[in-house]
């Protein structure tokens, strides 16, 4: 009751504002209960997202029809098997034919209905034409999770051109490409959910990953801008959630080795509980999830001190050197 007799208290008085603004007069007055009014807001916000954070409401998943990139293997095939879990109609794209049939197999063994297609996420040709026969065969896209990444390992002037392209062709741009594939049905039934699995990568620097970091930066903005954009026109029922996971044991950054890696939440994160953790966002709308807990932190701390002071916490945790160590995958395809 009390939380009702406030919205209404400042509904009037964003009505007070209003009337202030178009007399002309008390502008000074206007900006204070404006500022006020904008305080309230916030604290509502905080209030709301505290609320959730203690009993996240959850959404069902059931019917959706959910598209998953890079899902022959890794954490994108665990994204997969728990989405057909939940109920999920499930499309699985990768370049590994061979990888997407045994995960379709797996899938259809546990009694969940999907459709596999071989499509490369380099080429923005066979993007299209891919989502395209998707549409026409299984329906329109309702969750979009763009997990396909590749990583070189290479120091920055070792990396070939055509090295650089890829990275940012299946970790940037193919996420670009498949979003205006499924985006405009999503806007106008008002309804869907688009998933982006970067990397703490995307928030930090790392010596010996920049192109890789550069990449999932650019996924990092992409979904915050967008999330901004649809905001702005006033789009609702579309939700966006960016992934910043640590490393995941996928055997993707195999060899890379940091000192004290719990420390500062640069931990190594297991792929079910990465994918768990991944579906749990998704089904509580959480814009950001960052794993593990302690790099929220961590990330935070460099909007804070002082740009040297942050460069001696990442030499004295090894982040300096843990590319070097780096093997990484035999296959340099793109899955996670």
């Amino acid at each position: 009751m009390s939380l009702v007799c406030l919205l209404y208290a400042l509904v009037a008085l964003q009505g007070f504002i209003v009337i202030l603004h178009f007399t002309g007069k008390g502008y000074i007055i206007s900006l204070i209960f404006e500022l006020t009014f904008l305080s309230f807001r916030v604290l509502i916000s905080f209030s709301q997202s505290a609320f959730r954070w203690v009993l996240p409401p959850r959404k069902s998943l059931h019917g959706e029809l959910a598209l998953v990139t890079g899902a022959a293997s890794g954490i994108g095939r665990l994204i997969s098997l728990r989405l057909a879990e939940k109920g999920c109609r499930l499309v699985i794209w990768d370049v590994n034919q061979e990888g997407l049939d045994a995960v379709a197999k797996e899938i259809k063994t546990a009694g969940g209905e999907v459709h596999s297609y071989k499509c490369n996420l380099r080429d923005k040709n066979e993007i299209h034409e891919t989502a395209t026969r998707v549409k026409e065969d299984v329906g329109e896209v309702s969750l979009l999770v763009n997990n396909a990444g590749i990583v070189s390992g290479k120091k920055f002037m070792d990396c070939t051109d055509e090295e650089i392209s890829a990275t940012f062709d299946v970790n940037s741009l193919a996420h670009f490409w498949t979003i205006r594939e499924f985006l405009p049905n999503m806007l106008h039934r008002k309804h869907g959910h688009i998933v982006s699995l970067a990397s703490i990568a995307g928030k930090t620097g790392l010596a010996g990953a920049v192109d890789y970091c550069s990449s999932k930066f650019a996924a990092v903005g992409l979904m915050e801008a967008l999330r901004q954009e649809l905001s702005s026109i006033g789009s609702t029922g579309i939700q966006l959630t960016t992934v910043c996971p640590s490393l995941i044991t996928t055997g993707m950054f195999e060899g890379v080795k940091f000192r004290f890696p719990h420390l500062l939440g640069f931990g190594v994160l297991t792929p079910e509980y990465a994918a768990s953790k991944v579906v749990d966002a998704i089904e509580n709308n959480q814009t950001i999830l960052i794993m593990p807990r302690g790099a929220y932190f961590s990330t935070a701390l460099q909007h804070i001190l002082p740009v040297d002071a942050t460069d001696l916490l990442l030499k004295f945790l090894g982040a300096d050197v843990a590319m070097n160590s780096f093997i990484g995958r035999q296959r340099n395809t793109p899955k996670m």
